[in-house]
């Protein structure tokens, strides 16, 4: 087997905005982080970091390092420390394996996987929860190696919000809600999802405006700690992105469950935020009512706690929020032709 770091040319990482021009595997500069003191440590770890090349290899190893593992007492190491492996074309990729450390104890993800040896598209979603210090990937010495097919949408889609957001509490990262959008719609995005710590912040929205993106998803409901706090940033939020550009499609969400505590205060809340806009002529704002997120059967089954979802929760909401991502995709691409 030929040892490859992951810094080498073909190799490619997404879901990262300040890797090609820092090299670091973070998703905030120290200076974001320095305004946002909650954010020093979660804004070093990258959920939706993708590293992704093609092979004919039919073993591939991988070592993910991390600067220390810590558990997470509402994951699994499967879950927060683990990275998955597809082949393949990203709408139809096979699931081939999972890497994951061997204990509690051991600051790293480690294992092979193997595949056929067609010559095919690899992605894998990197751990979520630690700070990723070094990847080494291992190929058979004879193996071809290229750069990856491009994303079919490559302009990412920024998802800004909570735990949710950021994964908690499904089984692995690619099962993400939006991750499963990305490997249905083909489309590259960044994870903004800030576990505690997505409060609107205006400093948040100033940095997320120097980011290149096709689309905002705003999902930060659950972080506000009040109504009043949400009633003082949603929208102010909102009009300082709107601020700098015009025609950015925006997704505003209300959260899963719609029916505790005060969450039905808080979509009144973000539904006012959206009402404001439209009776502005803003035609690139959308609202999602967080009641449609799981659906009507057996909403109890969609979540670990009553707030993170599982697996099932996470494509539910996928499968709700999908079609409004397409629809702004599409239109962008006719915009464009």
């Amino acid at each position: 087997m030929k040892e490859y770091c992951f810094r080498e040319e073909p190799f490619e990482i997404y879901g990262i905005p300040l890797f090609k021009e820092s090299g670091m595997l973070e998703r905030l500069p120290a200076s974001v982080r320095e305004q946002l003191p909650s954010l020093k440590d979660l804004g070093r770890r990258c959920p939706g970091a993708r590293l992704r090349f093609r092979t004919n290899s039919k073993r591939i190893s991988l070592c993910v390092k991390f600067e220390n593992l810590t558990p997470d007492v509402g994951m699994s190491l499967m879950s927060a420390q683990s990275a998955n492996v597809f082949a393949g074309p990203m709408q139809s990729a096979d699931y081939i394996g999972l890497i994951r450390p061997v204990n509690y104890y051991t600051a790293e993800a480690a294992g092979e996987v193997k595949k056929s040896a067609r010559m095919e598209d690899i992605t894998i979603f990197l751990p979520r929860n630690e700070v990723i210090t070094d990847i080494i990937i291992g190929l058979e010495d004879d193996a071809y190696l290229e750069p990856p097919t491009p994303y079919r949408y490559s302009l990412p889609i920024l998802y800004y919000g909570s735990s949710i957001t950021e994964g908690g509490c499904c089984s692995k990262p690619a099962n993400a809600y939006n991750a499963f959008i990305s490997r249905w719609l083909d489309t590259d995005y960044y994870n903004f999802g800030f576990s505690g710590s997505a409060r609107g912040e205006l400093a948040m929205a100033d940095y997320i405006n120097t980011i290149p993106k096709s689309i905002l998803v705003m999902d930060y409901d659950h972080n506000s700690p009040s109504a009043e706090h949400l009633q003082q940033t949603h929208e102010p939020f909102f009009k300082r992105i709107r601020e700098h550009d015009s025609e950015l499609p925006v997704v505003l969400l209300t959260r899963p469950n719609f029916d505790y505590g005060d969450a039905p205060i808080r979509r009144e809340i973000i539904r006012k935020t959206y009402q404001n806009a439209v009776e502005k002529n803003d035609k690139n704002v959308y609202f999602i009512d967080g009641e449609m997120l799981f659906g009507t059967d057996n909403r109890d089954a969609c979540t670990a706690d009553t707030i993170h979802p599982n697996d099932l929760g996470m494509y539910r909401m996928a499968k709700c929020i999908c079609p409004v991502i397409q629809k702004i995709l599409t239109k962008q691409n006719q915009k464009n032709e």
